[in-house]
């Protein structure tokens, strides 16, 4: 054999052995069989009180306080959801993450884990209504850990998936909300319709904001933000902590963490590890913190962003503080305007309906020294003159009504009406749409 016959057998066994080495190195591991299940939605429900009234079924998953379940509102619709519940005689037992909000499940739907790796909640005919996508990534199990956190982990124990990264209106200790349109925090809309319901909790990369969507607005409206930045930092998450406290009288402070600082949103006399944060049905923000001397519920409320004794935000800047139409003051809704002046509130008063959209056949009322909720936290439109603001809510079909400051010829189009916050500076204007008689 020639040397040049030597070295180019040389050179294909060497390319051939790394060869197999890096098809090897590259083969992702499976979900070891004893690792796979399927878990069917069927049997008895469980005897335990829930949130919303639900029924349920408990299977496989469970990390104390936290156990993975079926639950209903209404017949044969179900979600796959967290459940947290310290002891079994609790009262009351919460949800704190689901997996197919507004897509339920019947009665024999699944939940399976097969080798591929893939976590899929289907319907008995095989329908998927869920998954997390992640087939042949290298799953090999699947866990529900101490903290709530529900992950898919490859042969070095690193996430594949995690629940934490897809929370719906609520998040556990140690969890962060990231600046990206999935992990936001939605508010369901009933106790009944579990759907996505009005308001949001975003992380920004200048700012924490909140949001009520408006079906008519052409984008949600901000009603509350914090943790404004300056110049060019910006914040790419905040992580909801719970610690011991060192200033003495307090026994723990729960925190919203950030690169930026930090909100200290609440002290408890005792232990707060059990506690989660929550966006309400009605867009408060509210932490709730286990305590065995509550005597119904098994929770107290140790945090509201919006409360009467809130350092943060009074109540009347929540929307819905005083239903369809109201003027709050104080906290309290106190009247309910019309156009023979602010008339005496209650659950009733609702803005005028328009029977038209042509400038014809409908007129302006003001109103004076009131704000509309979404005038505190965004700067409207403008510099412009009151009878320009005017002419854009007349040519919109959707405006209900404008608002406007004179003092900084400030103008703000509104789609929805909802609380109206008394304001003691007459400038601060209001007109409302009614239609003509």
């Amino acid at each position: 054999m020639t040397s040049n016959s030597s070295f180019m057998m040389s050179f294909l066994t060497f390319f051939f052995f790394f060869s197999s080495l890096f098809l090897i190195s590259n083969v992702r591991a499976s979900v070891p069989p004893s690792e796979t299940f399927k878990y069917v939605n069927k049997g008895e429900f469980g005897p335990y009180i829930n949130e919303y009234g639900a029924d349920y079924r408990v299977f496989g998953f469970f990390s104390s306080p936290f156990q993975l379940c079926f639950y209903n509102t209404t017949p044969n619709a179900f979600t796959l959801a967290l459940r947290m519940g310290i002891q079994r005689t609790e009262p009351l037992y919460r949800f704190v993450w689901e997996a197919n909000r507004g897509k339920p499940v019947r009665e024999n739907a699944t939940l399976s884990l097969g080798t591929e790796g893939n976590l899929v909640l289907a319907e008995a005919d095989g329908t998927v209504v869920w998954q997390t996508n992640t087939a042949n990534k290298g799953v090999v199990g699947c866990k529900l850990l101490s903290n709530g956190n529900f992950v898919l982990y490859d042969s070095k124990d690193i996430f594949v998936w995690q629940s934490f990264d897809y929370p719906t209106d609520t998040l556990l200790v140690g969890q962060s909300l990231r600046v990206g349109s999935v992990t936001k925090l939605v508010s369901r809309k009933s106790d009944r319709e579990n759907v996505d319901g009005t308001y949001s909790f975003v992380m920004e990369p200048k700012q924490l904001a909140m949001y009520r969507k408006i079906n008519s607005s052409p984008r949600s409206v901000l009603y509350y933000s914090t943790l404004q930045t300056n110049g060019k930092d910006t914040i790419e998450y905040v992580k909801f902590k719970s610690d011991p406290e060192t200033d003495e009288g307090f026994a723990y402070k729960l925190t919203l963490d950030s690169v930026g600082g930090t909100l200290i949103l609440a002290r408890p006399k005792y232990n707060g590890t059990s506690s989660f944060l929550r966006l309400g049905m009605d867009g408060n923000l509210v932490v709730y913190t286990y305590y065995d001397k509550v005597s119904w519920g098994g929770y107290e409320k140790t945090f509201s962003l919006f409360d009467r004794d809130s350092i943060w935000e009074t109540e009347c800047q929540l929307p819905e503080r005083c239903g369809k139409f109201g003027v709050c003051e104080d906290n309290q809704c106190v009247a309910c305007p019309s156009e023979k002046g602010l008339l005496g509130w209650s659950k009733s008063c609702e803005p005028n309906k328009l029977t038209s959209c042509a400038a014809k056949d409908f007129h302006y009322y003001k109103v004076e020294g009131l704000d509309h909720y979404m005038s505190k936290y965004t700067r409207g439109s403008g510099p412009v003159k009151v009878e320009d603001c005017g002419k854009k809510c007349t040519s919109d079909c959707k405006c209900l009504g404008f608002f406007y400051n004179q003092d900084t010829s400030r103008c703000w189009i509104a789609y929805d009406l909802m609380t109206l916050t008394k304001v003691s500076n007459s400038t601060h204007l209001g007109f409302i749409k009614v239609p003509n008689k």
